[in-house]
C-alpha cells in the first residue's frame, strides 16, 4: 500500500490519499470521498464569516485563528468542503468574551452538513465553564448537540432533556482535541482522545442523506480559538 500528498497551497491545506493495488481506492469517485484534507487554520484563508470576526492568533505557543462572536452563535465556513459521513477532527478553546452575559459558558464547537447559507447545520459544541463548575448540572450540560434552525438547544433540553448533552472534563481557553464521527443518522463526540464518546446522538436531525459543508461553531459571547482542522469523508460505498 502506497500513499501520495498534494498540497493546495492557496487554501494551505493538505490532501492525503491512499492507493490500493492498481487503482487509486477503486476508482476516481471513491477516491474523491476517501481524501482527508487538512487546515492548518494558521490564518483567516479559506473562511467564510458572516458577523464572525478572526484573526490569526497563538494561544499556549500553538499558532492558530482566534473567531470572536458579536453576540450571537454563528458558523465560519471552510470554503471548498463538502460533507455527509466521515470524522472531523480539530483542536479548540473557548472562554467567554470581554462583557459576556452572565449565561456566557465559552462556547465553542464544530458544525457538518452546513448549507450554503450557514444557517442549516449540526453541531457538537462544548461549553468549557461548565467542565469543573462546582454545580453538578452545570457540569451535566459541558457537550451539546443541536440542529438548526429547528433544534436550538433549548427545543431539545426541553423536550428530550439530557437526550442531548453530557459531562465531560473541560478547562477554559485551553486547548482541547474534539474528534466528530458521522455516519447517516448517528453521530460520536469524542474530545481529548478518550477512547469512548462523550455524547452520542442515534437520530441526527438533518437525516441519513444530510450533506453540506464543515464548519467552525461559536457560541454567543464567546472568544473561539481553533487550529488542526482535518476532515476525512467516509469511503464511496456505491
Amino acid at each position: 500500500m502506497t500513499s501520495s500528498i498534494r498540497y493546495v497551497p492557496a487554501i494551505g491545506v493538505a490532501i492525503f490519499a491512499v492507493a490500493l493495488g492498481g487503482g487509486l481506492l477503486g476508482s476516481r469517485a471513491d477516491a474523491r470521498q476517501s481524501q482527508a484534507k487538512q487546515f492548518a487554520l494558521e490564518s483567516t484563508a479559506g473562511l467564510r464569516l458572516k458577523t464572525l470576526t478572526a484573526e490569526a492568533a497563538t494561544l499556549q505557543g500553538k499558532k492558530g485563528v482566534k473567531v470572536t462572536s458579536t453576540g450571537v452563535e454563528e458558523v465560519a465556513a471552510i470554503e471548498g468542503l463538502e460533507f455527509d459521513n466521515g470524522v472531523i477532527e480539530v483542536e479548540l478553546a473557548g472562554t467567554p468574551g470581554p462583557g459576556a452575559g452572565e449565561g456566557a459558558r465559552g462556547f465553542v464547537g464544530v458544525a457538518f452538513r452546513v448549507s450554503q447559507d450557514m444557517l442549516t447545520f449540526d453541531a457538537f459544541y462544548l461549553r468549557p465553564t461548565n467542565g469543573r463548575a462546582d454545580d453538578q448540572e452545570r457540569r451535566n450540560h459541558a457537550t451539546q448537540y443541536i440542529s438548526h434552525p429547528d433544534w436550538p438547544w433549548a427545543r431539545l433540553r426541553k423536550e428530550t432533556p439530557s437526550r442531548y448533552e453530557s459531562y465531560v472534563d473541560l478547562v477554559t481557553n485551553t486547548w482541547t482535541k474534539v474528534k466528530v464521527e458521522v455516519n447517516g443518522v448517528r453521530a460520536r463526540l469524542y474530545v481529548n482522545d478518550q477512547e469512548q464518546p462523550a455524547l452520542i446522538v442515534n437520530d441526527v436531525k438533518t437525516g441519513a442523506q444530510g450533506r453540506g459543508g464543515v464548519g467552525l461553531w461559536v457560541g454567543a459571547g464567546t472568544v473561539a480559538h481553533f487550529r488542526a482542522l482535518k476532515v476525512q469523508p467516509a469511503a464511496n460505498k456505491g
